[in-house]
């Protein structure tokens, strides 16, 4: 469920908002519906790596990768598929810390009845 809600919101509002919103979306997905902090963890990292892999592969695609191979000559890596790896990384850690955060602030506001 955190997979799938994380996935769609962040590729609606990333049309037309910065590529940060997904720190805010899985923060917050996680904050209400997370489960465990490994599932709050995985869950935004992997939908947010696959996300940003279908959208540079999408538009990477239809030109030959004339950019990705650009960038990877840049980063000295000559290869545009380590570009595209290093992406995906980057992107689903921003989003995977960010949700256990989420998690974890949420428990923390949580008042114990007993108290």
């Amino acid at each position: 469920m955190v997979f799938l809600v994380i996935l769609i919101v962040s590729f609606l509002l990333q049309l037309f908002l910065p590529w940060w919103v997904i720190v805010v979306v899985s923060f917050a997905t996680c904050g209400l519906i997370g489960k465990t902090g490994k599932i709050s963890f995985w869950q935004p990292f992997l939908a947010i790596a696959l996300l940003w892999m279908g959208m540079a592969l999408f538009k990477s695609v239809p030109n030959h990768h004339v950019l990705a191979m650009r960038i990877a000559e840049m980063l000295k890596v000559k290869i545009w598929p380590l570009v595209l790896a290093i992406t995906m990384l980057l992107g689903g850690l921003a989003a995977g810390i960010s949700g256990f955060c989420g998690y974890h602030f949420r428990k923390a506001m949580i008042v114990k009845k007993g108290k």
